[in-house]
């Protein structure tokens, strides 16, 4: 009798096992279906149809000018007015067309694009600046990364290499 009890004792608690990480399994967020920025760059959401879309500054910092990166989207029926501003500095301002993605600073984009210059970036490369993004009557702060061009693909956009 011995013999048979072990190998039903193994299944229940295998059965057991199974069933518990089954049940963990379920209770677990799917976090691949969160949004979120796949890039260096900030993603900031005004509202769930409009949005600022990988948004950096490439800049040598300390008080050089900053290239302003990124997209701002605009998926809403609706022009959207955008406003993004940091402390020091000209506030960018533009509006979005409906169903409209107007690109920043993107030369391979040209009748998407527009030039977006911040005049001086009062961090180091890899810090952050405090920023506003404004639009659709919506405000909201975020950290803007800061970059200079020690990455070979932001080189190209500091205001010092697009000048030459």
């Amino acid at each position: 009798m011995s013999r048979s009890a072990r190998p039903a004792r193994t299944a229940v608690v295998a059965t057991g096992a199974v069933a518990a990480a089954a049940l963990l399994a379920a209770c677990s967020p799917t976090t691949t279906v969160l949004p979120y920025a796949p890039s260096d760059g900030a993603r900031v959401n005004l509202t769930d149809s409009v949005r600022g879309i990988n948004l950096m500054v490439v800049s040598e910092g300390d008080g050089a000018p900053g290239a302003l990166l990124g997209a701002l989207a605009n998926d809403s029926g609706e022009d959207v007015s955008f406003e993004l501003a940091t402390a020091g500095n000209d506030t960018v301002s533009l509006v979005v067309p409906a169903g409209e993605t107007v690109y920043l600073s993107a030369p391979d984009q040209p009748e998407q694009s527009v030039d977006a210059r911040l005049g001086a970036i009062d961090t180091y490369p890899g810090g952050e600046l405090d920023a506003t993004l404004s639009g659709a009557g919506v405000d909201e702060e975020f950290g803007l990364p800061v970059f200079d061009g020690t990455l070979p693909e932001y080189a190209p956009y500091v205001p010092d290499a697009l000048v030459s």
